[in-house]
């Protein structure tokens, strides 16, 4: 745990912008990282200092030469960051935006007979995507029923449904209701079981500030991040397509490049600040191992990073010193249950009696900032089937101390003694 280790959290806690503190608020504990995760300071200089620069990609100076190079770089460094030593890396409006053209482009691209799967453990980013572009390309639409009591969604889910002329896939990494995580791989691999030739897309947002991912392993053809939730800023997605997506047929000019998937002009400064979040990973890397291979600290940044928000998680759920934790507080009920490996920094729950919405602003008003998910749009899917209007989603990150948890946990003992 980082806060065991002397001066490391500090160290960690510094590279990152209002980290203790809300520039409308004052001081005030983050615990809303599922919302958008906190900034690099190195990112907020660097969006300034491109922000600035006048030219564009693609003409004959030395300055628009410069920032090819650094988009290139960029593009680099995010293959060791995802472990995607194939296919190519471009940016979007949004991860949602990227998802339902990742999604569109394959399903349009697909014979015209078949099926699309998704599940419902997914985010609406894949699942309306897959769903409406199924029903304009006329093919059917299979969702695979999530298990409401690990609040996740496994291989044999998938399994289950998938049929020989299934064309498409969705899947969802981490969900940002629930925090826990799918077996990528897994899931991955059932499918093409059945459907050797499906196009396999992940919504890799909630996941991205956890640490690890590993795309090479996983047996994809596309994978989307939202680069506010993993260190960066808002403004942008950041996407990954196979080889073999990449070559389908998809929406680009005419007689342009003919693997491009990019539309205009883009931001250097949003691939520049990629090329950031992977420099803070490996800097974190070289403070918890003696690693020196570029993915290899990223790795190790990884696990310690999972290690460390585990450590944190089991103190909210159980208790930490002689504060009681959240299954020990009466009334509290967790979605997911409490011994769950899938979790992923990430507790949603409810106080009985009380409705979330009073339950955060309370907390809000201690200093501690949580939010309120609704059975709407964004997260009936998990909610609703559980019989639950709403809940509180307490999200955090490896940047969250030990002391914070302890300060959480004491609000919420007051809040539901009262």
């Amino acid at each position: 745990m980082f806060d065991n280790t002397p001066g490391l959290m500090s160290a960690i806690r510094d590279r990152f912008a209002h980290v203790d503190a809300c520039p409308f608020q004052g001081e005030r504990i983050f615990f809303e990282n599922a919302g958008g995760a906190l900034t690099l300071k190195s990112v907020v200089d660097t969006s300034a200092k491109f922000a600035a620069i006048p030219d564009n990609q693609g003409r004959d100076n030395v300055a628009s030469h410069a920032l090819v190079s650094i988009i290139n770089k960029a593009k680099a460094d995010a293959a060791i960051l995802f472990n995607a030593p194939t296919g190519q890396f471009f940016v979007g409006e949004s991860g949602t935006e990227l998802l339902f053209r990742l999604i569109r482009s394959a399903v349009m691209a697909s014979p015209k007979t078949g099926s699309v799967i998704g599940s419902s453990f997914e985010h609406p980013a894949s699942r309306s995507a897959a769903q409406h572009w199924a029903q304009h390309a006329g093919l059917d639409y299979i969702s695979v029923a999530h298990n409401d009591t690990t609040g996740t969604v496994d291989a044999l889910a998938y399994a289950a449904s998938v049929r020989p002329d299934t064309r498409v896939a969705t899947i969802l990494h981490t969900s940002p209701v629930t925090g826990m995580s799918a077996d990528i791989s897994a899931i991955a691999k059932a499918i093409r079981a059945v459907a050797p030739d499906c196009v396999i897309i992940v919504d890799g947002i909630q996941h991205a500030a956890h640490g690890h991912i590993d795309i090479q392993s996983y047996g994809i053809d596309g994978y989307a991040v939202s680069p506010y939730k993993m260190f960066s800023r808002h403004g942008y997605g950041f996407a990954w397509v196979s080889d073999r997506l990449a070559a389908m047929p998809h929406e680009r000019l005419i007689d342009g490049p003919e693997l491009a998937w990019e539309f205009g002009t883009r931001d250097t400064g949003a691939y520049a600040t990629i090329s950031d979040v992977v420099g803070y990973m490996e800097w974190l890397g070289e403070q918890v191992s003696t690693e020196t291979d570029r993915r290899a600290k990223i790795e190790a940044a990884a696990k310690a990073i999972h290690d460390h928000e585990q450590s944190l998680t089991n103190a909210i759920l159980y208790g930490t010193d002689n504060l009681k934790g959240v299954s020990e507080i009466d009334g509290i009920e967790i979605i997911g249950g409490l011994d769950n490996p899938r979790r992923e920094g990430l507790v949603s729950l409810r106080l009985s009696g009380r409705p979330s919405s009073e339950v955060v602003t309370a907390l809000n008003d201690m200093g501690i900032r949580t939010h309120t998910r609704k059975a709407d749009h964004y997260s009936g899917n998990i909610l609703t089937p559980l019989g639950w209007s709403d809940c509180i989603r307490i999200s955090l990150c490896h940047y969250n101390s030990i002391n914070e948890v302890r300060s959480l946990l004491s609000a919420l003992a007051k809040i539901a003694d009262s």
